[in-house]
């Protein structure tokens, strides 16, 4: 039982990697999946998202708190997912979200870009300077996409437990070595782990919930409980609480909530 987080760029082979680790451990692979739930919650088309997302994240910022609202909405489903165990994640920004869970394993895939231009090329039918350049705009667009939306930058090697480098080595060999890797007891999953996964999703449920109305909300979780802080007037405390437990009283698996008027500062 574990979790594996794989990050890659465009035409690394790491799809491929993922899907084929999933097939031999009958796990899970997921990865459009937490587009499409975050795309409902937005009520913006998959595909804009996507396109969104991997080409600077303009569109955020037409809506009132756009970058909060995304970050909640696609942590909230992520973690819903990963708290079932036995998954394969491929794509978008999870290792920003996971650092805290040692347990994880957090993988890179790269590759050599001309061998990345040549798959391009292959898979698109297009020449190689178009590729080329393809690719290069691509990259720097998901770097400058993590640090504008996470604050952090995806080439960082601190964010990944292995960088595997699809080259010399090809897919079936990496997909060889992580299976090695995940059954070191170190990336077991244990009821401790899975405790903590689930008091952490349950706090980004709960913050998704109150993201719109409250956009700088902060929600911690433990066993059920949920305590909550969200920016208001002091004067208004009864009736900010009543609506926050209002709001999230049927979340599933809320057991008792507690709200933390934090009084507005200048900056707010």
């Amino acid at each position: 039982m574990s979790i594996i987080t794989i990050s890659r760029g465009s035409y690394s082979r790491g799809k491929e990697v993922a899907q084929k680790l999933a097939d031999a451990l009958d796990y899970e692979c997921i990865s459009r999946e937490i587009i499409l739930e975050a795309s409902e919650h937005f009520n913006i088309p998959e595909l804009k998202l996507v396109r969104a997302i991997h080409d600077a994240p303009t569109i955020l910022d037409r809506f009132s708190y756009g970058k909060e609202r995304f970050i909640a909405f696609f942590r909230a489903a992520l973690l819903n997912h990963l708290k079932r165990d036995n998954i394969v994640f491929h794509g978008l920004g999870s290792h920003f979200f996971l650092q805290q869970f040692p347990n994880i394993l957090k993988i890179r895939i790269s590759a050599d870009l001309e061998d990345r231009v040549r798959e391009e090329m292959r898979r698109e039918n297009i020449s190689a300077e178009e590729a080329r350049m393809m690719l290069v705009n691509d990259d720097a667009e998901r770097r400058k996409w993590g640090i504008q939306i996470f604050g952090q930058d995806t080439w960082n090697p601190l964010l990944y437990d292995m960088i595997i480098h699809i080259g010399n080595m090809n897919v079936d060999q990496a997909v060889s070595v992580i299976l090695h890797t995940v059954q070191q007891p170190c990336f077991a999953t244990t009821p401790e782990s899975l405790r903590m996964l689930a008091d952490e999703a349950l706090a980004a449920q709960v913050e998704a919930e109150l993201i719109k109305s409250f956009p700088k909300v902060m929600v911690d979780s433990g066993g059920g409980d949920v305590f909550i802080n969200v920016r208001g007037s002091r004067a208004d405390e009864k009736n900010i609480t009543e609506k926050v437990k209002c709001m999230v009283e049927n979340v599933e698996g809320v057991n008792k909530i507690n709200v933390n008027i934090v009084p507005f500062i200048v900056e707010d």
